[in-house]
């Protein structure tokens, strides 16, 4: 990266040009994105890589949450599990399960905890995109 100059300068702010703010931008979201491919390795490193890949998704997987499919469904057809089994694991019925992947209901934290502990992913992966 070349010199950054600021254009002005006052106590409480600092003027770039855009190239230079752009560069900047880059250059942080360059090392935010270095990092976690650093703590990714380091995660696989640690745990193996066949068992951390039971936490990565297929393009079609992907593909089907960007699409707003439940999370709670697609994880779940990724382990392969029926709803009742789900369910089960869950110690819920699986009536509230079908309702939490139909958008029926938000389902409670505590039912939502308890299935991703079922489905081995964290909390936030059960998390619809917005």
């Amino acid at each position: 990266m070349n010199a950054i100059k600021p254009l002005a300068r006052t106590k409480d702010t600092v003027t770039l040009r855009t190239r230079d703010f752009d560069a900047l931008v880059q250059a942080a979201e360059d090392r935010i994105d270095l990092a976690a491919v650093r703590a990714h390795r380091a995660h696989e490193e640690q745990v193996g890589f066949e068992i951390a890949k039971r936490g990565y998704l297929t393009i079609d997987e992907a593909q089907r949450l960007w699409n707003g499919e439940s999370p709670v469904r697609v994880w779940r057809g990724k382990r392969g599990l029926t709803q009742r089994a789900l369910a089960a694991a869950a110690r819920t019925t699986p009536s509230y399960l079908a309702e939490i992947e139909s958008g029926k209901k938000p389902g409670s934290a505590r039912t939502l905890r308890r299935i991703a502990q079922a489905l081995e992913v964290p909390l936030e992966a059960l998390i619809p995109a917005e």
